[in-house]
């Protein structure tokens, strides 16, 4: 008897009487159907994930790069905002607080006192708030010669706290004298103490 009439002649509720090869075959094809519908049910949606996670890889390669290139520099980068800080907190220490105005422009006074300067106004202006510190304009008018205007300038600049001569004009009083006015806003500067604590 062939097979193709062995199969034809078979009897799905007497199994036990098939022949040897047909159940060989029967096993067969139930495997490939198994192995088929493995593949497509369970494969195909491994190989999507792995398709997706393949395209991460690049993005994820260069992630782990730059964490490590900040990995093995971190003790720099430590004692850069080390550094940082120390030279933040001598910039912020020339920055006097409110009460220290005051005396700030009785030195800047006395500054242009000692080079002769006569003061028409020292006048403050308008106070400006910054994040952590506040700008304070004091309006100057002053006269005398050219070089003991620049000495004042000069003497200005080498206080020890932060201030600005900006907005200036210089014009001859008269035909007749050396002496200039001199006209500037002077800007010095305060740190808002509620607004930067150092540790």
């Amino acid at each position: 008897m062939s097979l193709i009439e062995e199969l034809n002649g078979l009897d799905f509720n007497d199994i036990g009487s098939w022949t040897r090869r047909v159940k060989i075959l029967m096993a067969g094809i139930i495997c490939v159907v198994i192995v088929g519908a493995g593949l497509h049910f369970i494969i195909q949606d491994q190989r999507k994930t792995l398709s997706t996670e393949q395209k991460k890889e690049p993005g994820l390669k260069d992630s782990y790069l730059e964490k490590k290139a900040l990995a093995i520099n971190l003790e720099a980068y430590k004692q850069q905002m080390v550094e940082a800080e120390e030279t933040f907190g001598v910039l912020l220490k020339q920055l006097p607080n409110e009460s220290e105005i005051p005396d700030l422009l009785i030195d800047m006074t006395q500054v242009g006192l000692s080079r002769g300067l006569q003061f028409e106004q020292i006048k403050p202006g308008i106070n400006i708030d910054k994040d952590f510190y506040a700008e304070k304009n004091v309006n100057i008018v002053a006269n005398d010669t050219y070089h003991q205007i620049a000495g004042f300038v000069s003497d200005v600049a080498a206080l020890p706290r932060i201030i600005n001569v900006s907005d200036f004009s210089i014009e001859r009083i008269s035909e007749t004298s050396d002496n200039l006015r001199f006209r500037a806003t002077t800007k010095t500067y305060h740190y808002l103490e509620d607004s930067y604590v150092t540790e």
